[in-house]
Order: structure tokens, then sequence, then C-alpha cells
């Protein structure tokens, strides 16, 4: 008998601990919640303004007035102020993404995937265009070339090449990965290097007779048609390049997890607001937008490792 009011008494004292655990656990867990809320609440406190980054193209001089109505679409959304900025250029973009300093950016293929490796900034979205979330890059000769396709391009020698610029995901990294491909170990030996900043200026040199092939995105000569009516008689495509996924999207990783879904979720509703998508085909011309994965740009990654020394 004593011995089974021992044991009692110890069987007690173990309830009485594992309730007490039990009631500190449990303010342990509220006090946990207390302060996960008042983080999250500190972290969108930190977003009294979101800003949403653009680079200027060929077509939208006036960019930040254009972007407005996407803006204001944005902000209704997600309740918070929402405002336009245009940097110089995808290198002020990525450099600004990557300090937080602006959370929404509308990068190209190869400026997503800098950004990315240099900091927090994930891809959540991408363009459509004629339909397709990839696009390809095009190889242009003169209409009287002797060229007839890209095996023409390999086997000539002295060839001068006309691109926008070493750091174009399709006027220059991937027409110069399938060089690579081809057998062509040096790029520079094999052709005169015609960088030219801009895919409209590529193919003017074509005209102008100051290059032998020009590369750039398809079909690039539409952006030249106002002016020269009868461009593709002057200019022929004698290939393209593989499906390159179109330009994205991507946000600055640092926000909450919940506003980042947010702003996602609005961009893939904007389809059912006309103002908005109107607005991004003005700037981009793109005429809607789907989700998108880092994944899928894993192409452009090893397109800029074969030319990672060339562009840094």
């Amino acid at each position: 008998m004593l011995k089974m009011k021992k044991y009692s008494k110890w069987i007690l004292s173990l309830m009485a601990a594992g309730v007490l655990t039990a009631c500190g656990a449990e303010d342990a867990t509220e006090d946990n919640n207390a302060t996960d809320s008042a983080t999250n609440e500190e972290n969108t406190e930190e977003y009294e303004e979101l800003i949403m980054g653009f680079v200027p193209s060929s077509d939208a001089e006036n960019i930040a007035d254009n972007a407005q109505p996407l803006a204001d679409y944005l902000e209704e959304a997600l309740g918070i102020p929402v405002t336009a900025q245009v940097t110089t250029d995808y290198v002020g973009l990525v450099e600004a993404m990557r300090t937080g300093q602006t959370q929404i950016g509308f990068l190209p293929a190869f400026g997503y995937v800098q950004a990315a490796e240099r900091g927090d900034i994930e891809v959540v979205a991408k363009s459509i265009r004629f339909g397709s979330g990839s696009y390809v890059a095009q190889y242009n000769v003169p209409a009287d070339s002797d060229i007839q396709d890209f095996d023409d391009l390999v086997n000539s020698e002295g060839l001068v090449w006309a691109f926008p610029g070493y750091s174009s995901t399709s006027g220059y990294l991937f027409p110069g990965v399938e060089f690579l491909n081809a057998g062509i170990d040096d790029l520079e030996g094999k052709f005169q290097h015609l960088e030219v900043q801009g895919h409209d200026n590529a193919l003017l040199q074509l005209l102008d007779g100051n290059a032998d092939f020009a590369t750039t995105f398809d079909d690039a000569r539409g952006n030249l048609s106002d002016e020269i009516e009868d461009i593709e008689d002057q200019i022929r495509v004698v290939g393209y390049t593989d499906p390159i996924p179109n330009d994205t999207v991507s946000l600055y990783g640092g926000m909450p997890d919940d506003l980042k879904e947010d702003i996602t979720n609005a961009f893939l509703s904007m389809e059912d607001n006309e103002e908005a998508l109107q607005a991004m085909h003005e700037i981009y011309e793109w005429d809607g937008i789907e989700p998108a994965e880092d994944s899928e740009y894993d192409i452009v990654r090893d397109a800029y490792e074969a030319f990672e020394d060339l562009i840094d």
C-alpha cells in the first residue's frame, strides 16, 4: 500500500509537470504567433510603396506615363501605392532589385538570370507574344546575299557580324551558342564583330552595307517597317535559333511571401483588366501573361555561362 501511494505521488508529479509544460508550450506558441504576426506586420509596413522598374524600349519613350494604368491596377489590387520608375538600362534595374530598392521588375530572360545569380530575385510570370511564352532569334542577311542558310554562315570566312550587344539574349548569346555547337571555337577569330547597341541598328548595318549578317529577335524588321516599307524585301531571314523563354515579371525575394503571392495573382489576373493589359502592350508589346518557373531559364543560364567572361 505504501508503494502504491509512493507511485501515485510520482505519477501525479509527472502529470503536474506535464500540465505546466503544456501551459508553457502553449504560452510560448502564443508568444511565437504574436511575434510572427508582429514581424509580418512589420514586413508589410516596410512596403508602404512598391516600386515597379522598367527600362526604355525603342517604342516606349514615355514609358512611365504608359505604365500608369498598370500601376493604378496593381495599387487597387494590392492596397499599396505603386510607382513606375525607368532605369537607364538592365544593369541598373538588376542592381535596384538586388538591393531591394525596386520590388517588381520587367526583366528579359538574360537580365533575370543575372539578377537571380546576384541577388534574391524570383521569376513569377512571363509575357505572351503572338500566342507564345517563348520566342526565337533570327539570322538576317541582305536580300542579294549569297548566304542561304545557317550552314553557309558557319562555312564562310571573314563575315562581318552585326549584333545589338554582347549581353543581348537573342542578339548575341543564343546565336553565339549555336555557332559554338556548330564547331566554331573562336567566334571573334571567325567573324568580324560589329556591336551596334540595338536590334534596329543591327539591321540598318545590313542596309548600309556595313555587315554581312545580323542577329536579332524575331521579327525585328517590323520595328523599321514604318520608316522602310519594303524592309522585308531588302532583308532576308536565313535561320532561327532554339526557343528562348519570354521576358519576365520578377520580384524581390525579400518581400513577405503573402505579398509576393498577392502581386503574382494580380499579374496573372491582369487579362481581366483591359486597360492594364493595354498598358503592357504599349510598353513592351505584351499580349498576355502566364506563370513562369525558374527552371525554364536554365537554357539561358547555359548561354550565359558560355560567355560569362566576355559579358562581365
